[in-house]
């Protein structure tokens, strides 16, 4: 029987690939904020964004990061057999502190039996070439792999303006030179269907990121949470959402305009249940990404197919 085809790169076999076997994405949840919510760029945050972030699935903060570590790494180890883990600083921003506080929390983590990897999930905005260094310095000391995640979500500045993200593309662009610097890996997260982007911009986004050498993608559809203003403004009909049909199809378009060489988390996430109005078409995320497999084979698209923009497309006849 025919082998099937991999039509893009996935995170799993990329981490087994790189540590010789399956590595545990712990993720570990700071008592931070977000300089779209204390008044620095803004108060409210991003129009998306409800009160507990992205970090639903972690444990309280108020546990030390250690404590949150070993607590995963006993009961992970005992049910998978896991050896080895890459801690996660998931929720809200976590270099948006002192560095003193940075370094405090990163260091501790390094310092954990069997973790290989430190990601640190930020904004664009939040990335400083000194909070970099620390990174550096401790990816030294303790041979940890470093890897900075950014959340940009969308390249149309127009529609980042629009979900009051409190930052620009100049931002992620300046961002991903200083990560590039300093060689660590880098993964940008994108929301494919806002209401006010179409094809173009996913397309532009996929060569943005290419042409920025941004590493890893994590790609996933809007969703929708209560008690916030996109909720308001879904209950109130002022916005509509594309059919699961025309997101498979961003999707795939995006995958095969990527650079070949870029490595992809995620193609649908998950939210909680309770407090979200729309999420998934209240479908399976794993039905989502069937679909988009489905989909790849059908148009005989892969990741890189589309990729012919880079190092000057229009002389490439000349050399």
């Amino acid at each position: 029987m025919e082998e099937k085809k991999e039509r893009y790169r996935k995170y799993s076999k990329y981490l087994k690939d790189k540590y010789g076997e399956k590595v545990y994405k712990i993720p570990i949840n700071l008592p931070v904020t977000c300089p779209n919510r204390d008044g620095e760029c803004g108060k409210d945050g991003c129009i998306f964004c409800g009160d507990v972030g992205a970090g639903f699935e972690s444990l309280e903060n108020t546990l030390s990061v250690k404590e949150q570590l070993s607590k995963n790494i006993e009961y992970i180890s005992k049910r998978y057999k896991a050896k080895k883990y890459i801690a996660y600083f998931q929720n809200f921003t976590n270099t948006y502190m002192p560095i003193s506080n940075f370094r405090k929390y990163i260091e501790e983590a390094a310092k954990v039996k069997d973790i290989v990897e430190i990601c640190v999930s930020t904004r664009p905005d939040c990335i400083n070439t000194r909070y970099l260094e620390v990174l550096d310095e401790i990816k030294r000391k303790y041979g940890v792999e470093i890897t900075v995640e950014l959340g940009l979500q969308t390249v149309n500045y127009k529609t980042l303006k629009k979900i009051k993200r409190g930052h620009t593309l100049a931002e992620f662009i300046d961002a991903m030179r200083n990560i590039n610097y300093y060689n660590f890996e880098s993964c940008c997260h994108l929301i494919l269907n806002f209401p006010w982007d179409d094809m173009e911009d996913v397309i532009e986004s996929a060569k943005i990121i290419s042409a920025l050498g941004v590493k890893q993608v994590k790609l996933h559809s809007l969703y929708i949470l209560h008690n916030t203003e996109l909720g308001k403004m879904y209950n109130e009909n002022e916005i509509s959402i594309i059919s699961v049909e025309e997101y498979v199809d961003r999707v795939v378009s995006f995958i095969s305009h990527l650079h070949s060489e870029a490595v992809i988390q995620r193609l649908a996430g998950r939210a909680p249940k309770e407090s979200t109005l729309f999420c998934n078409w209240d479908m399976s995320w794993w039905r989502i990404l069937d679909m988009i497999e489905e989909r790849l084979e059908e148009l005989d698209f892969y990741q890189g197919k589309q990729c012919d923009y880079l190092n000057g497309k229009a002389v490439r006849r000349f050399v």
